[in-house]
């Protein structure tokens, strides 16, 4: 069997962008027969430290709502007026699926191969408790979206 670039080849979540979070996550939530999950903000820059393509984007920020479910997380993303991946991909493509997401060990191992692979990274940041991080590639040449890599940090 060959290995995958990421030494993982289940995607963890699928990332939806959106033009209205509200509206969005209550027909969702409709469609699935679940509870509608609360919608917060990514995060504080002060924490999050987010880069879009290589430069500090203090302003570029998000409201996100998740569905855990039993496969998969559906995470939607309604992005602010600042310049973003997310940001973008509404502009460019309008509103749907942008990412798979792939749990990884190691974050930024994992960044080096997917940039060794030929894939450029877009954005990265924290996640906004500090608990994780987060990278997307942009894998919409090759693969028709983004790419995000999860990684949760070890609790002390």
């Amino acid at each position: 069997m060959i290995e995958s670039i990421l030494g993982v080849s289940t995607p963890c979540q699928i990332g939806m962008i959106t033009a209205d979070i509200n509206r969005a996550k209550k027909k969702w939530a409709e469609f699935l027969g679940v509870e509608e999950p609360e919608a917060r903000p990514c995060g504080d820059y002060a924490i999050c430290k987010t880069e879009y393509m290589g430069e500090p984007a203090p302003d570029a920020n998000s409201l996100l709502a998740f569905f855990d479910l039993p496969n998969i997380q559906l995470e939607l993303i309604e992005p602010n007026a600042a310049k973003s991946t997310w940001r973008d991909h509404l502009e460019k493509c309008g509103e749907g699926i942008h990412h798979y997401g792939y749990q990884v060990k190691d974050i930024f191992a994992s960044m080096e191969a997917m940039k060794a692979a030929g894939y450029k990274l877009t954005q990265f940041g924290y996640y906004g408790d500090a608990s994780g991080a987060y990278a997307y590639f942009d894998c919409t040449e090759n693969m028709g979206c983004f790419i995000e890599l999860l990684c949760s940090f070890p609790r002390e």
